[in-house]
């Protein structure tokens, strides 16, 4: 296992729809998120087709985690972009073969990173699982602090489960 793996955050590309769509189809993922439907190839080619990559018009920026050899490890993405307040919602996706290898550590440092002197962002936060101790200590190692406790905030079929707000200043 590689401690001190190297990563480079992207732009989606066309090349990407694969890979995009395995993630937003992956059920695991639904819970954690505000997608419950899949989502079909024509959707997601549309949708890297027609992002302008601006995060003024988009809203949102999405960006594919590559590793050193040029693998695709997961995505990160930067939503709920709010330009008067300065602040938007950061989530990060991990390939399951991938994970535990120090790839999410790194693209949330880059990402914060980016939202600080790109996007030039007051402020960064994650609505997390109160369950994913991994994704906790993540954000907690990154240096976002534990806001709010939202009962019941996300659905898994018939049972909720409450979530963490976690927030970050730049």
């Amino acid at each position: 296992m590689n401690q001190n793996p190297v990563i480079r955050l992207r732009a989606i590309e066309p090349e990407d729809l694969d890979v995009l769509y395995r993630i937003e189809n992956d059920r695991s993922l639904w819970n954690v998120g505000a997608t419950n439907v899949p989502y079909s190839r024509y959707t997601l080619h549309d949708y890297v087709a027609t992002s302008s990559d601006d995060i003024y018009a988009d809203r949102q920026v999405r960006l594919v985690i590559e590793n050193a050899e040029g693998e695709t490890v997961g995505m990160a993405d930067v939503v709920h972009f709010e330009p008067q307040h300065m602040r938007a919602e950061v989530g990060i996706v991990i390939i399951d073969a991938f994970r535990r290898r120090g790839y999410a550590r790194l693209a949330l440092v880059d990402l914060c990173q980016y939202a600080l002197d790109v996007l030039h962002l007051h402020q960064l936060y994650a609505v997390i699982d109160a369950g994913n101790e991994a994704a906790i200590g993540l954000f907690r190692q990154a240096g976002f602090q534990e806001q709010a406790r939202l009962k019941d905030w996300l659905s898994e079929g018939h049972s909720f489960h409450d979530a963490l707000l976690m927030q970050r200043f730049l």
